[in-house]
């Protein structure tokens, strides 16, 4: 039986209050001091159910009700603050002094077993992660490849492992959804803690949750970095003009998917230096395809056009039917921009010296919708040599990209003339 809408509504409210508490709370208390609090709250309760005052137990059963959900929030939401044994001891025993608060109901502890095997398995689930976690992948410089006039008919090339656009994005997608599934709305708060540099106040796990942000950051810059390489080693023209459209035709499909960041990438692969000067190839691209997508991310007003396009695609998430038209991933370093910015013209109490509660409001309310995007399933079909190609395939650090880049198009300028025979003889140096 459906529920009725204002019940519903009335339970949404709620939970998006526990969800903005808890988040927030971070930036003054850690965690496991909060949750030492409430163990508190929860003890002084069972107190007074052991005067016997009959009057008050169904304010008992009333205020159980109420721990219950924020104990099944908290776990369900902020697993990780759960990681360590105090924290865990901490949760068994307000558990154990909820559930005699409300022995008669049978029902609270089978919720309260339910949720602590959860969460067990949430943890254990996230600890696995972190084990088999991969390093930051470095950009590869391939010196012989480059300094060769001629490439290597072995040489592999993009379109030698994928030529169509449209399932390009889709797998390129599938590594987004991969990589977000691994951060969460703490790793997000970071943002706010470590600009306070609230050293008292660090959570367990910093170093864990700053490297999640770090590592969705490296991916982007590692593909910017791969459109680049890919079109700066093909030394035929007319290849590399095939490439540069490939590329345009990919991002226009990550567009029409909702994957944002994947699209920023690559046009900001393309827009690198040493892509951007090679205008022999880009006077024979069809550039009209180009153009629209830098207009949709084009940097004036703040990227107006594209907070145009992405709130269009929250909405078409929202009213969906079908995964494939739930999917929104957000230009990320946009987003933590965003974050920041709130952050910082919003101050953290009134001035009455209460909390801005208003500005955490506001500040989760973006981190929900980001963690609601996040666990959308991705409905494509994994490719696993398309992935391997796009996670492993060298990439040409920025100096070798111009060393590519001027063997392909030689240089046009006394300037570019003495980059190129610096670059060339510090690589060949190195050698």
């Amino acid at each position: 039986m459906a529920e009725p809408p204002c019940n519903a509504a009335v339970k949404k409210c709620k939970r998006t209050y526990i969800f903005t508490f808890l988040l927030s709370s971070r930036v003054f208390i850690h965690p496991h001091e909060l949750l030492a609090k409430v163990g508190q709250i929860c003890l002084k309760q069972k107190q007074q159910l052991e005067i016997g005052v009959e009057t008050d137990k169904a304010k008992l059963k009333s205020f159980a009700a109420k721990i219950i959900q924020l104990l099944k929030e908290w776990t369900e939401t902020f697993p990780y603050d759960f990681q360590d044994e105090k924290s865990m001891k901490e949760l068994k025993e307000i558990a154990h002094r909820i559930t005699q608060c409300d022995e008669e109901n049978g029902t609270v502890k089978k919720i309260i077993g339910q949720m602590t095997q959860n969460l067990l398995m949430t943890l254990a689930a996230r600890n696995q992660y972190q084990e088999i976690r991969e390093k930051f992948r470095q950009p590869v410089t391939d010196k012989g490849t480059i300094l060769k006039t001629k490439p290597q008919s072995s040489q592999k090339d993009i379109l030698s492992v994928c030529c169509d656009p449209l399932v390009l994005a889709q797998q390129l997608t599938h590594i987004e959804l991969e990589r977000v599934s691994n951060i969460y709305p703490e790793d997000l708060m970071q943002i706010v803690s470590h600009v306070d540099s609230l050293d008292n106040h660090k959570c367990r796990g910093d170093v864990t949750k700053t490297y999640n942000l770090e590592a969705y950051d490296n991916w982007f810059n590692c593909l910017s970095m791969l459109v680049a390489t890919e079109i700066c080693k093909v030394v035929k023209k007319k290849q590399r003009t095939r490439i540069v459209e490939f590329f345009i035709d990919v991002a226009r499909e990550c567009f029409n998917i909702g994957n944002f960041n994947s699209m920023m990438a690559i046009i900001s692969g393309m827009n690198l230096s040493p892509v951007a000067r090679l205008k022999k190839t880009w006077s024979k691209v069809k550039t009209a395809k180009f153009d629209v997508l830098e207009h949709h991310m084009d940097p004036s007003s703040n990227f107006c056009n594209y907070r145009t396009a992405l709130q269009g695609a929250a909405q078409r998430s929202q009213t969906a039917h079908s995964s494939r038209e739930k999917i929104v991933i957000p230009v990320f370093n946009l987003f933590i921009k965003d974050i920041y910015f709130l952050h910082k013209i919003h101050t953290n109490h009134l001035p009455n010296g209460q909390i801005n509660f208003k500005k955490f409001w506001e500040i989760s309310r973006q981190i929900h919708d980001f963690i609601t995007w996040k666990q959308v399933e991705c409905p494509f079909e994994k490719d696993k040599k398309i992935q391997s190609y796009l996670l492993t395939a060298p990439i040409y650090s920025e100096e070798a990209l111009f060393i590519a880049s001027f063997e392909s198009e030689g240089p046009e300028n006394h300037m570019e003339k003495d980059s190129w025979k610096t670059l060339r003889t510090t690589l060949l140096n190195r050698a």
